[in-house]
């Protein structure tokens, strides 16, 4: 089976793609290498073909058709649209043709997407639940799920959307700032440097190490599906202050992180994941503890021969 990865060099995408080559997948992968990198890639570039572009230029690939698609090359982070507010037309420009190409080969598509629409709203989250108007990162988020929603309606394509929860894990660094707060964290104390936090660091988010949101993606795949929404969270909620002290324990230090004000309007204070839904249906249940995650991502940042600066 062939399977094409947006955002495949990134973060969760290159994540994805070595689970992919393993199981024996042809694979290509497309990415713009904003957070991306080709050394998340070492080990597979033999086995995958790899596009250095946007989602958008996807028309101009000449690619085969492909049997899944898997939609991860979309801005993920709230400071990049704030950064530049156009970013909210691309990231729907580029789910426009990533549905047309699937819609075109007869693929089905995996979509990822973000928890961060439900800020506002009372924990645990369901997938049910009505987004309230909160960012820009989020209106493209929701126009995106409208819209995979819209083709499966109108053209029958079969779209499994995935509402990823605070992923963290190996393979972050060429995300930078735009790393999940354990890894920049973790990236800090490893240089004997303090973690900011903003406010008092009781804020919590549904921590979910990176190989159960591959797990996921793998789940979504096998599926039947012709179109639903589901959440890859843990269910449980930790406090930045614990995973300080957890991140101090593990490396045998004792730094006090630096509180500072909260600069942002619209910060979301807590993230929590009802996985009803995708345990019943999907059959996935985060497997990984926050403890071993934590473990198995300071082993990996240790033997890094350089760790970014945030």
């Amino acid at each position: 089976m062939r399977v094409l990865v947006t955002g495949g060099a990134g973060f969760i995408g290159s994540n994805i793609v070595f689970e992919l080559v393993e199981k024996g997948f042809e694979t290509y992968v497309v990415d713009s290498m904003h957070t991306g990198n080709e050394k998340n890639l070492e080990g597979v570039m033999d086995s995958v073909r790899l596009f250095k572009c946007g989602a958008g230029e996807i028309p101009s690939l000449s690619l085969p058709k492909v049997d899944f698609v898997l939609h991860y090359g979309i801005y993920s982070s709230s400071p990049m649209y704030k950064e530049d507010r156009r970013r909210v037309a691309e990231a729907i420009g580029d789910a426009i043709t990533v549905f047309e190409f699937a819609k075109d080969c007869g693929s089905r598509v995996i979509l990822c997407s973000t928890s961060s629409l439900y800020n506002g709203l009372p924990t645990p989250w369901r997938e049910d639940a009505v987004p309230l108007v909160t960012d820009f990162y989020t209106e493209a988020r929701i126009a995106i799920e409208r819209l995979a929603e819209l083709y499966h309606k109108l053209y029958g394509l079969n779209v499994i959307t995935l509402r990823h929860f605070s992923i963290y894990g190996p393979k972050e660094e060429y995300k930078g700032q735009y790393a999940n707060n354990i890894t920049q964290f973790l990236w800090c104390m490893m240089k004997d440097k303090p973690p900011v936090i903003f406010g008092d660091g009781n804020q919590t988010r549904d921590f979910v190490y990176v190989k159960d949101a591959v797990e996921a993606a793998m789940r979504a795949m096998e599926k039947d599906i012709e179109y639903d929404v589901f959440n890859v969270g843990t269910g449980k909620d930790t406090s930045f202050n614990k995973i300080v002290e957890i991140l101090n324990r593990k490396l045998g230090k004792n730094i006090k992180p630096k509180y500072v004000p909260n600069p942002i309007k619209n910060y979301v204070y807590k993230t929590q994941a009802d996985p009803t839904k995708a345990e019943k249906i999907l059959g996935f249940r985060a497997k990984t503890t926050l403890e071993e995650g934590i473990d198995k991502t300071i082993q990996y940042y240790k033997q890094l021969e350089w760790i970014p600066d945030v």
